[in-house]
């Protein structure tokens, strides 16, 4: 009987998170079927079913990879030897930039992971918290910001709901190539929001 690898476990799933991201955006989500997933990812119906139970559990797998990947790329946008509104926008910058890279990949997670119902939206507030709890860690231990008050959860959870809307309609636009342009209006939200 022949093994398979732990690389080669994850490759698969992978190249299955992948297939998913491509098919979404061919066809969405409500029409994609797991044939089409293991056709886009070159590999067997039966190595899908090794991962995920059902094409809702490989979407949501797909949304929470690629959510830790833009808080990842946040963390290592913020150099605490800058002032703050500098390192708001260089986190802007990178978050946007990161984003605009995959366009096909925004509109799956900011779109279709709301066709999953209750799961779907769970899974999204609960990266939206993580989000903003990595608001809260970084304005509430900057130095230099104006006002003394502590920025609150409903606060920073109210910068990422902006912020988050800001890329909703550059989606609907078909502006996602152009995420960047976000950084001003953004970083005039998280400012008005943590010196307000």
């Amino acid at each position: 009987m022949e093994t398979v690898t732990e690389t080669e476990v994850h490759e698969h799933r992978r190249r299955l998170l992948e297939g998913m991201a491509h098919a979404v955006a061919a066809k969405g989500y409500g029409d994609t079927t797991i044939a089409d997933i293991v056709r886009e990812a070159s590999v067997s119906r039966r190595t899908f079913y090794e991962h995920f139970s059902t094409k809702a559990d490989c979407l949501l797998a797909l949304y929470q990879v690629a959510s830790r990947n833009a808080l990842k790329v946040l963390r290592d946008s913020i150099d605490p030897a800058h002032d703050w509104h500098t390192q708001i926008e260089s986190a802007l910058t990178a978050y946007f930039g990161c984003m605009a890279e995959n366009p096909v990949l925004m509109r799956t997670l900011f779109i279709e992971i709301l066709g999953l119902g209750p799961e779907g939206l769970e899974t999204r507030r609960k990266v939206n918290r993580d989000i903003a709890d990595f608001i809260l860690q970084v304005v509430n231990g900057l130095d230099g910001r104006k006002g003394d008050k502590p920025l609150s959860p409903d606060m920073a959870m109210a910068i990422v709901g902006g912020i988050n809307e800001l890329i909703l309609q550059s989606i609907e636009q078909d502006r996602v190539a152009h995420l960047t342009e976000l950084v001003a209006p953004g970083g005039r939200l998280v400012r008005a929001v943590t010196e307000g």
